[in-house]
């Protein structure tokens, strides 16, 4: 059986009860970075064999950690932060579970982008999640179809990017366009500076960005 376990973006009470169970009781845990995953585990005192699980080599692995499942071994697959398969590997092995019959669960918690956008001020009922978009290739042609997008769009973005980015979506949605950045969500500096996409990009451009970023666009008129 595989699990999908959450886990906090920065406060590590943020995990759950439950989370904590599955993750004392499997064989192993995949985690995109051992290093991040090990300060949660050991603050928990929960001690398990440790397998890098990532971008770069989830294609290599797949099919030799759902051979390990049909043999009987229970993961679970945590990430650095959040809900892995949210602009975080686990589909590819999700589908392969499901294609060999392979249970798989996972379980409700933390994700970035929920409390950025209930946060944001800007509408909750329908919305879209677009995830990083493009650096080079595809990225105009993206802007300009999200450009007559009536839904409030979610996105995440690196700190080096965002005000070029902030200032592309401008470009093509219109600098009054109202939008909300969200950033360290639940840690000690955490933020959440509102208005048109000109005015917090100024803002951010006279600062020193880091930590994670959701960033919440209004739709279109």
């Amino acid at each position: 059986m595989l699990y999908l376990v959450p886990t906090p973006l920065g406060n590590l009470k943020d995990i759950t009860l439950r989370s904590l169970e599955v993750l004392n009781l499997v064989d192993l845990i995949l985690c995109e970075d051992t290093r991040t995953s090990s300060k949660l585990l050991q603050h928990y005192d929960i001690q398990k064999p440790l397998t890098p699980y990532h971008q770069h080599n989830e294609h290599k692995i797949v099919s030799h950690l759902a051979d390990q499942l049909e043999a009987g071994k229970t993961m679970a697959l945590i990430t650095d932060a959040g809900t892995p398969g949210i602009s975080d590997p686990a589909f590819l092995l999700v589908r392969e579970c499901i294609k060999r019959n392979i249970r798989v669960e996972c379980l409700p918690g933390a994700a970035a982008f929920v409390p950025a956008l209930v946060n944001s001020g800007l509408p909750t009922n329908r919305f879209v999640f677009e995830g990083f978009i493009p650096i080079k290739k595809g990225r105009q042609t993206l802007l300009k179809m999200l450009a007559t997008e009536e839904r409030t769009m979610i996105f995440y973005e690196s700190p080096m990017r965002l005000v070029k980015t902030l200032e592309d979506m401008g470009q093509y949605f219109g600098e009054d366009r109202n939008c909300s950045v969200s950033r360290e969500l639940t840690k000690l500096f955490e933020e959440n500076k509102r208005g048109t996409l000109k005015e917090v990009a100024e803002y951010f451009k006279s600062k020193s960005v880091k930590g994670e970023i959701v960033l919440v666009v209004a739709g279109a008129d």
